[in-house]
């Protein structure tokens, strides 16, 4: 992929990162809203840095094997990193500067962040007792001069780099380290304030304050303390080794990981030099290593929890139950009968619990098979599934291992899930199980009845509050079948990709999906060249996949109408003045996170109307399991339509995706201002008021 056709991937998503900045920097967002925005983006960054930045240093460190490595774009890695740590460092300087106005705000509020140098004396004595009884216990100070190999630091984690001193000599010196125990103990804790205001202190402060206290029995008496984090390679590393279990392999490759080299090493800028030196030199880090200065508070990604406070209340509406579902004693009796979409966050996710507690108690029903691959914490759809086991069911979940960074807790949910009974499918090696399928089969007066849902988010209960998804639930005989294949195949991967080629009715990766969404492009592309009406409209995550980028390019060029929603990568160069007609590009940043993929095809008027699991880049169409399921709902097709309509119109939320990635908003000079969230959830909302309405009057 040339530079000229396609913009870089990781300069893409540094783009999109930086729409999330956008939000924190919004006044017009509440201030608990832009706290928790900045949290994202720091969170955002780290695992920007343990995923991609160690990718491209690794394609340095194995220059020979680059062309192998699918990489997207042909640039010089070491070119790419150079241009991450200038926008980096530009984004730090502008997230400071937005945490400086904020910290302001905070002010005026009565919400006052103290630190260990200006605390009352209450709040001294507070303190010191917290420290004794929460915190002491958890610090293990480690004296890093003394020891032949500096200690294993946590990717995580953020250490204090302490420097003992005494006030009249400037020779004798110390170094330390301590792990803050935020994990153990939390990062904020709420100071005795006078009336109307509250006063915070961050865990690192307390620990600083008692900085005498830790070291006593030293002859010090000045202390000098700063914050730092490393950001580690988050790669793992499987062996080959066909005589151990692909369980032990994770489990090794886990422990690995915990090893990995470190990509990024953030500190505060007013940390001592002489241990800021120590500290390079014991990492191994160069000068080319992603060495950023920064203020001195890190991992702002606690800060998506940041405490309640705030005397202006989120104006975020509860979900509420889809319209087909209310009043009815059974989600399955409805679900058997017809085609019913869930859209949330504005729907509840309760309706898919209720579906999983309905069939692990219906003694009718004989087996569920469900995949998973992001759950929560504590996961109400493992509960319902344990049960269902428990009573007898044939239970099948495939639990994706390689889920990035879930791997440690799907392992968890692995031995749990077995020692109940459960089948646990681990996945096929080389490729990862993404898709959002359930199938459930009863028996019925010896006929059998089959239902279930294909989803595009995950099956978190947790996360469903915030995401944007779309999951439709069905008794399609045809979409039943398929799910059945793909299960099939989960089971029986050793004998290749047979059942899902089977596949007639749902788009499956690493099979179908790829050319029939090429198909359908060609299709528009045919029928504009006859002088026929020809659109396409995609809303994806990411949009990174070469072919199909060309492909739209294609289309563009025909005369095709393309729209295009991307939450975040966006490789495509999509103002071109060859393009026939204009191609409209957005990304809608705003509270929930927009996670849904949907494809519309104008096909003469005959529309083919998709939901899908699967982003547009080369890792979801060749190397997962996916799943795409077409509406052949024709009510459900218009309002999913009418959804995808309201965010083309967004003009509060939207930002134009240009060339130049200058994140502009979509203008909204002289118009109706369209919030697509608020209005999304308005409109569903109407539909259900009006449903309800008909049901009474009937």
């Amino acid at each position: 992929m040339s530079k000229k056709q396609f913009i870089q991937r990781d300069i893409s998503w540094l783009s999109f990162n930086a729409r999330v900045l956008q939000e924190a920097n919004d006044p017009n967002v509440s201030l608990q809203q832009r706290i928790r925005f900045l949290g994202i983006f720091s969170n955002n960054m780290d695992e920007f840095f343990r995923v991609r930045v160690a990718t491209l240093k690794r394609m340095i460190e194995f220059a020979e094997k680059r062309k192998k490595l699918n990489m997207h774009m042909e640039e010089d890695p070491q070119k790419v990193l150079d241009e991450i740590q200038t926008v980096v460092l530009q984004q730090q300087n502008e997230f400071d500067r937005i945490w400086k106005g904020i910290l302001l705000e905070l002010k005026k509020e009565k919400i006052i962040l103290v630190d260990e140098k200006h605390l009352s004396r209450e709040q001294q004595k507070f303190v010191t007792t917290y420290f004794d009884e929460q915190v002491r216990s958890n610090v293990i100070p480690l004296m890093i001069e003394s020891l032949p190999q500096l200690p294993y630091l946590r990717d995580k984690s953020i250490y204090l780099g302490v420097v003992m001193s005494k006030k009249h000599s400037a020779y004798k010196q110390k170094y330390a380290l301590i792990e803050i125990p935020v994990s153990a103990v939390g990062r904020f804790v709420l100071l005795p304030s006078k009336e109307n205001e509250h006063h915070i202190i961050l865990l690192e402060d307390i620990v600083r304050f008692n900085l005498p206290a830790i070291f006593s029995y030293f002859d010090y008496d000045a202390f000098e303390a700063h914050i730092f984090k490393v950001t580690k390679d988050a790669e793992i590393d499987l062996d080959s080794d066909v005589s151990t279990s692909f369980v032990q392999k994770m489990e090794k490759g886990l422990k690995s990981r915990r090893k990995g080299k470190p990509v990024r090493f953030v500190y505060d800028k007013e940390m001592d030099a002489g241990l800021l030196e120590h500290l390079i030199r014991r990492l191994n880090l160069s000068r080319k290593s992603n060495i950023i200065p920064g203020g001195r508070i890190h991992n702002y990604r606690h800060f998506m929890d940041f405490p309640d406070v705030f005397s202006t209340k989120s104006a975020r509406r509860a979900p509420f139950t889809h319209p087909d579902l209310q009043g009815t004693a059974r989600v399955t009796d409805v679900i058997v009968k017809k085609d019913v979409m869930l859209h949330f966050p504005y729907h509840s996710f309760n309706t898919l619990i209720d579906l999983l507690r309905e069939a692990a108690m219906d003694p009718d029903v004989v087996s569920i098979k469900i995949t998973a691959y992001r759950l929560a914490e504590k996961s109400k759809v493992i509960n319902a599934l344990i049960n269902a086991a428990r009573n007898g069911k044939q239970v099948i979940v495939m639990l994706e291992l390689k889920a990035r960074f879930d791997e440690e807790a799907n392992l968890e949910w692995k031995e749990i899930l077995e020692e109940e009974g459960v089948q646990v499918l681990l996945g096929v090696p080389q490729i990862k199980v993404h898709a959002k399928i359930c199938v459930i089969k009863k028996r019925v007066h010896n006929k059998t009845v089959q239902y279930g849902f294909v989803s595009t988010g995950n099956l978190n209960e947790k996360t469903a509050k915030v995401y944007g998804d779309h999951c439709l639930l069905t008794a399609n005989r045809n979409v039943m079948a398929d799910i059945n294949r793909i299960f099939n195949y989960l089971i029986n991967w050793k004998t290749g990709t047979g059942f899902l080629t089977q596949c007639k009715t749902l788009l499956v990766c690493p099979n179908t999906m790829r050319k029939q969404i090429e198909a359908n492009i060609n299709r528009e592309i045919k029928h504009v060249k006859a002088k026929k009406a020809a659109a396409i409209t995609v809303k994806v995550n990411s949009l990174s996949d070469a072919m199909l980028i060309n492909k739209l390019y294609e289309a563009a060029l025909a005369g095709v109408e393309i729209k295009l929603i991307v939450r975040g990568i966006f490789c495509a160069l999509m103002e071109n003045k060859k393009f026939k007609v204009p191609v409209q590009s957005i990304s809608i940043v705003d509270e929930y996170l927009e996670h849904a993929r949907v494809m519309i095809f104008h096909n003469a008027g005959n529309e083919k109307i998709y939901i899908s699991s699967a982003d547009w880049m080369v890792r979801n169409l060749d190397h997962r399991v996916e799943a795409a399921i077409p509406i052949i709902n024709k009510k459900i097709g218009e309002e999913l339509k009418d959804i995808i309509h309201i965010q083309l119109r967004d003009n509060v939320k939207a930002r134009l995706l240009d060339n130049e990635l200058s994140n502009n908003y979509v203008p909204s000079a002289g118009k109706k201002k369209v919030r697509s969230q608020i209005e999304t959830y308005q409109y569903l909302h109407q539909n259900t008021l009006k449903q309800s309405n008909e049901t009474s009057s009937h």
